[in-house]
């Protein structure tokens, strides 16, 4: 971790942080953010460069960062500073622990962008989107609510639209792959893929009302 990192995971985190590992009954957004405000969940944020953009832009909604590496939490809660963000929170941990935590209709939204694809067959049981995840994160969402996936590796994108296509409370927002959304900043994942030229794969689904 750069310095930086080091005094903003340090002074920031009391405030603004949540470690999983730590959670003791149902997860209460309103009691972590201090209002009661649609809530989109970030499941890998990173470096937390997209995270601090699409909060800076959507001040009515609530940000909820999961990362497990240090770094970019303490990236994160540097960048909330800087700009100023009271609408971003960070998590420390495994993801699916804390959405099990949730009641259910919690969340407005789940972004998973440019996840780890574990590309060897035998680790694919390791992918976040495969079903039954897929159906936890659904029933998190409030009816009508967002699940927005994307990736740059085809093989997974292609497993992904199958498994969200075959979620019976799932309806597809674009009958397939979507086009780009502006609201997306470029990750640096994403920038990656361009310069080696991979082509980008996004996904959104709905929860069905």
């Amino acid at each position: 971790m750069s310095g930086r990192q080091t005094d903003a995971l340090e002074r920031l985190w009391p405030g603004y942080g949540l470690d999983i590992a730590d959670l003791d009954g149902p997860f209460d957004p309103v009691t972590l953010f201090g209002r009661g405000a649609p809530v989109v969940l970030e499941i890998g944020s990173g470096m937390g460069d997209a995270t601090a953009a699409m909060a800076a832009a959507d001040p009515d909604r609530d940000y909820l960062a999961v990362e497990v590496h240090t770094p970019g939490l303490g990236n994160l809660l540097e960048l909330v500073e800087r700009h100023g963000l009271t609408n971003v929170r960070v998590a420390k941990g495994d993801a699916l622990d804390l959405v099990r935590a949730m009641p259910a209709d919690t969340l407005d939204a789940v972004h998973v962008f440019f996840p780890d694809p574990w590309p060897k067959a035998r680790h694919h049981k390791r992918r976040i989107i495969q079903p039954d995840h897929v159906a936890l994160l659904r029933s998190r969402l409030r009816p009508g609510g967002t699940l927005h996936c994307a990736t740059d590796w085809a093989e997974y994108a292609e497993s992904m639209r199958q498994t969200l296509a075959a979620d019976p409370g799932l309806v597809d927002a674009h009958g397939g792959f979507a086009p780009r959304p502006a609201h997306r900043p470029v990750t640096k994942f994403e920038r990656r893929a361009l310069t080696a030229a991979r082509p980008i794969f996004d996904l959104i689904h709905h929860r069905h009302p």
